[in-house]
């Protein structure tokens, strides 16, 4: 099978393109329509000038519907172009030309790579960015609720020692009723209390004030040691007291990957938040070969209902792939799979079903 570039390729392949823009720009222009609907309650009151509406929220909103709804775009792009073409017979001309189906996907399989290609680069470093200003302007004029938990926080810092804060104001950034616990064997070895602890950006350090230590002993008595205030470098920082379960999205992957280390040193239980985000957004772009390839199974033959027959089975599929992917983290959070199989198992599912519609297609 030669895959010398052809004729017939560069006219499929700017078909799936062209196609696909359209659909993507349709579709959004609709949404952003029926968006600002809804919002435009928010923006009057607030009295948001026209520049944030359009840069700080839009212009970094588009990025994160586009790859959101990627799977749909490609899939509705595919099974309405090879329709179209299945429905004026150049499916068969193509076919009777000598070329093969299998040659006949080349095309399909580029424009493909190209676009999840793309997608994968939104995924791991610009729509993590443009979430960072979409998440705050949400946060300040729509959404307004309360994100961060301020009251009775935890930390597990490593695997045996232990924060607790009462409550931490986010105006000076300082923590209440600060606890350091260190426990080994089951047994607490020593214990850091202080009325404040305030983080000294200077020094990237705690400055703790009336702080109590005791450090625990075999016999009757035990070390203690009191003071006024003392700086203390520790692995917590200020930014995991302003962490929530959107920052993950606002995260580029290396700044991911260093949190998800983090986590696994301190057993922190919000790890899963991180390990969905991680496996998503390389399970969407994949999607893209899947879909295209189901598409094109689905409607490269040519029906006597038209195109619309294939239309709806193509949408219906792609709503349940979506469906499905989203329904699937929900064993992530149950502790009934990992996330990398929870994640990556609609897509394994749906290769599946994309490779016995793909055997059959050609008879």
């Amino acid at each position: 099978m030669s895959l010398k570039p052809k004729k017939i390729d560069l006219y499929i392949f700017k078909k799936f393109v062209l196609t696909f823009f359209f659909a993507m720009l349709l579709i959004i222009g609709i949404t952003i329509i029926f968006d600002i609907s809804e919002k435009i309650d928010h923006f009057v009151s607030n009295n948001i000038a026209l520049s944030e509406i359009v840069f700080d929220y839009y212009v970094n909103f588009i990025p994160y519907f586009i790859n959101m709804f990627s799977p749909l775009f490609v899939f509705i792009t595919v099974i309405f172009f090879t329709s179209v073409m299945a429905s004026n017979s150049e499916i068969i001309a193509i076919l009777s030309g000598g070329i093969s189906y299998h040659r006949m996907m080349v095309p399909y399989i580029v424009a493909a790579g190209i676009i999840a290609s793309v997608s994968l680069g939104l995924n791991l470093w610009v729509i993590p960015v443009a979430n960072q200003t979409r998440l705050k302007f949400e946060q300040h004029y729509i959404k307004k609720q309360k994100l961060l938990n301020n009251r009775d926080v935890h930390f597990q810092i490593d695997s045996g020692t232990f924060v607790y804060v009462e409550q931490f104001s986010t105006w000076n950034n300082t923590a209440y009723k600060f606890s350091l616990e260190s426990i080994e064997n089951d047994e607490i070895v020593s214990k850091l209390s202080a009325e404040t602890a305030t983080w000294d950006s200077t020094k990237s350090c705690w400055t703790l004030r009336k702080y109590f230590i005791r450090d625990y002993t075999d016999g009757l008595e035990d070390n203690v040691r009191t003071g006024a205030r003392m700086d203390t470098v520790i692995p917590l920082y200020i930014s995991d007291f302003y962490r929530n379960k959107a920052t993950v999205q606002t995260l580029p992957h290396d700044e991911l990957l260093e949190l998800i280390e983090v986590q696994k040193v301190r057993g922190d239980a919000a790890i899963i938040y991180s390990e969905i985000e991680k496996h998503q957004r390389f399970t969407l772009p994949f999607s893209a070969f899947i879909l295209t390839i189901m598409g094109v199974a689905l409607s490269s033959r040519k029906k006597r209902g038209g195109i619309g027959w294939n239309m709806a089975i193509g949408i219906a599929l792609a709503f349940s792939y979506i469906l499905f992917m989203r329904f699937s983290q929900m064993f992530v959070f149950a502790g009934v799979m990992p996330a990398w199989i929870a994640l990556w198992t609609p897509n394994i599912l749906y290769a599946l079903i994309t490779a016995y519609l793909y055997k059959r297609a050609p008879k």
